[in-house]
């Protein structure tokens, strides 16, 4: 275990922040990532509460 923080250590950055000068990839692969993961996720809702809706599409109030 101890190699390992030392490991962390080492692989950090050196310090000196650089200014951006655009999108980065990895900028464009988060969003992408994220983006992914919002339509997986309405996809599975829309499927699941369209279980749960009666033929005629619309719910009636008493």
């Amino acid at each position: 275990m101890p190699v390992l923080t030392v490991l962390a250590v080492e692989s950090g950055h050196s310090g000196t922040a650089h200014p951006p000068t655009g999108l980065a990839l990895s900028d464009v692969a988060l969003f992408v990532f994220a983006a992914t993961g919002v339509w997986l996720v309405r996809r599975a809702l829309r499927k699941r509460f369209a279980k749960t809706r009666p033929p005629g599409g619309t719910l009636k109030k008493d």
